[in-house]
């Protein structure tokens, strides 16, 4: 459960939906700050610096993708974690999100357990940057956990922050096999309403994106996964 002092900032022009999320992200004991247009959008994180951020990207005035440019060009806002929020489902739109410097990308209709899930996983990556190395270089991969971003053979590849994350650990551990359960703990946070084959869907979509590079995600069959080096 997150502290009381941990403000959420949520930009969405559909008021069923304000409420939908508030009443969740409430419930979780988050605060959360509101805004329904881009403008004010903008002028809520200058002023409050909010830890994350949920946004939508068909808002009056100013878009979500433009507000996202505009904040990771703000050196007092950069940091702050956005989670794009969006009926927008199409790949070029997640990409270009992506590109832009949301963490992650949710869909509507969304399930609210995920979403809040989601925040979590963001403000736990968050809070562990400090603390964590800023960069791991090994095999085929380059990832730089202060910036979010990974390469594979010097190409860039775009993640999700769970994907991130997850390879993160598996790399960071190489050699040593992790289960699905610490997995779980390690990376979602663990919930036990979260069946185990979340990580193998996670694991499959991160194996499609890193190509060639996935035969160093070993199956350990029964058991978990590991990162082998010497294949």
């Amino acid at each position: 459960m997150q502290k009381k002092e941990t403000n959420i900032l949520v930009v969405d022009d559909e008021p069923d939906v304000l409420e939908l999320i508030v009443f969740h992200l409430k419930k979780e004991q988050f605060q959360v700050t509101l805004a329904d247009t881009g403008d004010k959008a903008l002028a809520i994180t200058r002023e409050q610096l909010p830890d994350l951020i949920i946004l939508d990207l068909m808002l009056p005035g100013i878009n979500g993708l433009e507000i996202c440019k505009l904040l990771k060009q703000d050196p007092k806002a950069s940091d702050i974690p956005i989670l794009m929020l969006t009926a927008r489902a199409a790949e070029e739109d997640r990409i270009r999100g992506l590109e832009l410097g949301a963490h992650d990308y949710v869909t509507k209709p969304f399930s609210p357990r995920e979403l809040v899930l989601r925040v979590r996983n963001l403000l736990l990556l968050k809070e562990n940057k400090r603390d964590s190395i800023k960069s791991i270089e090994i095999g085929p991969f380059y990832l730089d956990t202060a910036n979010y971003r990974a390469t594979v053979n010097g190409d860039n590849i775009i993640l999700t922050s769970t994907e991130f994350k997850l390879l993160c650990l598996l790399t960071n551990r190489a050699g040593e096999v992790q289960t699905r359960e610490t997995l779980l703990r390690d990376v979602w946070g663990y919930q036990p309403t979260i069946d185990t084959r979340t990580v193998d869907t996670t694991i499959q979509r991160l194996r499609s994106k890193v190509g060639n590079a996935s035969k160093h995600i070993e199956t350990v069959r029964g058991i978990g996964y590991r990162y082998t080096e010497s294949l």
